[in-house]
């Protein structure tokens, strides 16, 4: 199994990461800030205004560590990586299947199923865990129409029409968000989903999320051999990782909402850890950025029993593992896409 490596987030306005031996280093002007050994990570990724050397580039792309450019509110920017590992009949045989709609199909209907049935889990275990302090009967009753969902799945041969009941189980999901959300304060009202930009702290919080989200995904797919531009449930969009999105709609309610929900139930982030821009647009401060961070990085080293490989793995491979069933499966060792069904 592939050992979880870190992923260093460099936050600090004004920084340099450099290369010193077999070491990354940050420094602020003449200070170092932080040190660590190259072996140890998995991806490096940038916010605003940080400067990366050239040799600190060549080493991260010789020892296959991706390298992120994030704009300083958490917005894509770039993204340097070494040579394309894998061969290229994998990445020949992923272009046939994203030409083929039954294909496409078919390994989309599984990982919609994963999304809508972790969306369903997210809700069951709320309502467990916290029936007195949650609208219990609006989860159940949301639980009930995701099953639903699901249940029309296998029928549906399409994409569009696949796309339809995804898009019908987000609404649903959503529109019961707010139910999960049991901190009394009013900045966490939540009604509905926005993005690009986020117009509350809730989905302010979820886009950054899945921002960090996305970077995992895009990086598992590299790391196995796949295109990440190049999806079967989301097409081909110029500048967009389609791929990657495709793999992260199972894996957002358990990495993503998860630590939205608790960071906001838990009272670790507050009212004025959000700023409001003209326009609407809603941001984390810099400090809070740096706490849904260091959460984010906490909850990747959790484990949790792998449904399909019954092994005990840290949430953190969950990117991984999934990509490398998914590659599993266009190499013809596995018959379907067994997507993760969190417990």
């Amino acid at each position: 199994m592939k050992k979880l490596l870190n992923t260093l987030f460099v936050t600090l306005q004004g920084s340099s990461v450099v290369k010193e031996g077999e070491n990354v280093v940050v420094r602020e002007g003449d200070e170092v800030r932080l040190r660590v050994p190259v072996h140890g990570l998995g991806g490096l990724v940038t916010f605003g205004q940080v400067w990366c050397s050239p040799q600190l580039l060549f080493l991260c792309a010789e020892r296959g560590v991706g390298v992120s450019f994030l704009s300083v509110n958490g917005r894509f920017l770039a993204r340097v990586a070494g040579p394309v590992c894998g061969n290229v009949l994998l990445r020949r045989t992923q272009y046939r299947w994203a030409d083929d709609p039954e294909r496409s199909a078919s390994i989309a209907r599984d990982m919609i199923t994963g999304k809508l049935a972790n969306a369903r889990q997210v809700l069951l275990r709320a309502r467990r865990d916290h029936g007195e302090k949650t609208n219990a009967p609006a989860l159940e009753q949301a639980a009930l129409r995701l099953e639903d969902c699901i249940t029309r799945l296998p029928g549906v041969g399409t994409l569009d029409e696949l796309r339809g009941i995804e898009g019908e189980g987000g609404n649903v999901y959503f529109g019961a968000f707010d139910a999960l959300i049991t901190a009394k304060e009013p900045t966490f009202r939540f009604t509905t989903r926005s993005r690009r930009p986020p117009l509350d702290p809730v989905n302010c919080l979820l886009s950054f999320l899945y921002t960090l989200l996305a970077h995992d995904a895009r990086s598992a797919l590299e790391g196995v051999g796949l295109d990440p531009a190049v999806g079967f449930l989301h097409r081909d969009r110029p500048g967009r990782s389609s791929l990657a999105l495709d793999l992260m709609e199972e894996l957002r309610p358990v990495l993503a909402d998860r630590v939205a929900l608790s960071l906001i139930n838990l009272g670790q982030v507050r009212a004025r850890d959000f700023r409001t821009e003209e326009g609407g647009a809603v941001f984390l401060t810099d400090d809070a950025r740096k706490q849904v961070l260091v959460a984010y990085q906490k909850r990747k080293q959790e484990e949790i029993l792998h449904p399909f490989l019954k092994e005990r793995v840290e949430v953190g491979l969950l990117c991984h593992v999934q990509a490398l069933l998914l590659t599993r499966h266009i190499r013809g060792d596995l018959d379907g896409y067994p997507a993760f069904l969190w417990r």
